[in-house]
């Protein structure tokens, strides 16, 4: 599967495949006037261009270059070698390039799409009899039709045409309006992670998966999972991506947050949420993909996705959360680190933001390059501090990086923040003793010292890893510089005037004035040496 091309440029919104004379003239026509009334570019071929046995290079062009393949199934689709090609294709490039397919059947039974009864029985029986010398062709044909027969469709019985053109557009528009939220500027960096996460899912194997995406606040674990999500699928017979579901748990509740996950996969808003149970075995047979983003409890993972048996073969679920502990309990099958982005790639996405382009203005140069040390590597931090720079002289410039030195950028803290929320009281201890003063040592020496404190490191270090807020590099305690200067900025937020009461102390300038102005008693001079 080729993994650039979540990133690449489509031509078309989207190509609409269809029988000329079942269909060009009253369904397809009123479904291609909606869908760019709404602004949606849709590729509708002309008759022209449908002139003897080989499908033409322009529909091939337009197919590869189209984001969403519509594909209306009238009775007489199959009738037609050149559908029956494009049908093909249009699959083929669902596999290689994470296009989206929405088939339509209009007043056919799927069933019959899939088991080719009827008309299409009809049509593959005259095909085979036409061309007794490539019966292999006529079976790729065969197995299209049941793949898309497979897939989540529109069906058209027992619906009024405008309601449903409606409900399409709609669908489609609510999807393109999904993709842009992770467009090109978010994607730096990320390819190598896609190629990474493409492995560990297995894609081509029938057994059912889950991967968790685990890392620190504003690494970009939403930004991949989205990525993935819009390039595969399109292999799913059913999708459902849960963003921020600890906000969703907050405003739902567990039950309501199950009732909103079982009815975008199950496609219907009027679940009757007394029939949870049996409405969730319907999952059992269902292809389905599952990204649940920003998961903080367990309980989580047990409503939604409890165990692998809940659903159909070849399904894949993406769990994102900053707690290695929670995908580890739930016995997920893989677990992908996010990194943080290496210098150039830091640059481009900064520049982005505060340039809107992909390389610094050149008298920007060089300040840039600090903006990307202070951030090393975080994509959060480079967004808001892009978007906060943008069209600013030098000068301000200048100043907003002093500033950074001592006083940090609050949007960045309060996101970094939820993670020390989440700890216990002596977890939080530990975390505050190694931003003020740990950071780099030896990770025994540092336990001796916290044990001699009553901490329990063994325990409490272990959660700060599982967690993303510490790592340990040659056996020595390590932590990112933003994460270092939130701990910091926590305790001296408890008293920002009088130094001397705040639990920890470590720029030498306030522990001069401390020591000095005797304002501090003995038990916080302790306090600085052993906790």
């Amino acid at each position: 599967m080729d993994s650039s091309s979540s990133s690449q440029h489509w031509r078309y919104d989207a190509f609409l495949s269809f029988r000329g004379e079942d269909t060009r003239k009253s369904f397809t026509a009123h479904l291609y006037k909606e869908l760019c009334t709404k602004g949606i570019n849709t590729f509708i071929d002309d008759d022209k261009l449908r002139r003897g046995e080989v499908i033409s290079p322009a529909l091939l062009t337009a197919i590869e270059s189209s984001m969403f393949s519509i594909i209306v199934l009238s009775e007489n689709y199959a009738s037609s070698s050149w559908c029956l090609e494009e049908l093909v294709k249009i699959l083929e490039c669902m596999k290689t390039r994470g296009q989206r397919v929405v088939p339509i059947f209009y007043n056919v039974d799927p069933s019959d799409v899939r088991k080719q009864r009827g008309n299409f029985g009809k049509a593959l029986a005259e095909h085979e009899e036409n061309l007794k010398e490539n019966k292999k062709r006529v079976q790729i044909w065969k197995d299209a039709l049941v793949e898309v027969a497979n897939l989540s469709g529109w069906d058209s019985r027992n619906k009024y045409e405008p309601m449903l053109i409606q409900e399409i557009v709609t669908d489609i528009l609510n999807r393109l309006f999904h993709i842009s939220s992770c467009d090109a500027k978010n994607l730096v960096g990320i390819n190598s992670s896609l190629q990474e996460m493409e492995l560990l899912l297995c894609l081509e194997s029938r057994e059912v998966r889950m991967v968790g995406i685990w890392g620190m606040a504003g690494i970009g674990k939403t930004t991949l999972a989205k990525a993935i999500y819009q390039h595969i699928s399109g292999h799913f017979e059913a999708c459902s991506f849960l963003e921020n579901v600890g906000d969703d748990l907050e405003k739902r509740g567990f039950l309501g947050l199950e009732e909103k996950f079982l009815s975008q996969l199950l496609e219907d808003r009027n679940l009757n949420i007394q029939g949870l149970s049996s409405i969730k075995a319907r999952l059992h047979f269902k292809k389905v993909l599952i990204v649940i983003d920003d998961v903080n409890s367990s309980k989580v993972l047990e409503v939604l996705v409890g165990n692998h048996d809940w659903f159909g073969q070849g399904s894949r679920i993406i769990v994102t959360t900053r707690n290695k502990h929670l995908l580890v309990m739930h016995g997920v099958d893989e677990v992908y680190e996010i990194r943080k982005l290496n210098n150039d790639n830091a640059l481009e996405l900064f520049s982005h933001y505060a340039f809107k382009q992909v390389h610094p203005q050149e008298d920007y140069v060089e300040l840039s390059k600090r903006v990307i040390v202070y951030a090393q590597g975080l994509p959060l931090a480079l967004k808001v501090l892009g978007s906060f720079l943008f069209s600013k002289s030098k000068h301000e410039w200048e100043s907003e990086l002093a500033k950074l030195r001592r006083i940090p950028n609050m949007e960045i803290q309060d996101v970094l923040q939820v993670s020390f929320y989440g700890l216990d009281d002596k977890e939080r201890d530990i975390f505050l003793d190694i931003a003020c003063f740990f950071k780099g040592e030896d990770k025994d020496y540092v336990m001796k010292i916290l044990n001699g404190c009553g901490f329990f490191p063994d325990i409490g270090i272990r959660v700060l890893i599982e967690k993303s807020l510490i790592t340990i590099l040659d056996n020595r305690l390590m932590m990112h510089d933003l994460l270092q200067e939130m701990g910091r900025e926590i305790v001296r937020q408890t008293s920002l005037k009088e130094p001397g009461k705040r639990s920890r102390l470590w720029f030498h300038e306030d522990v001069h004035h401390v020591l000095t102005k005797r304002t501090v008693r003995a038990k916080y001079i302790n306090f600085l040496f052993c906790g």
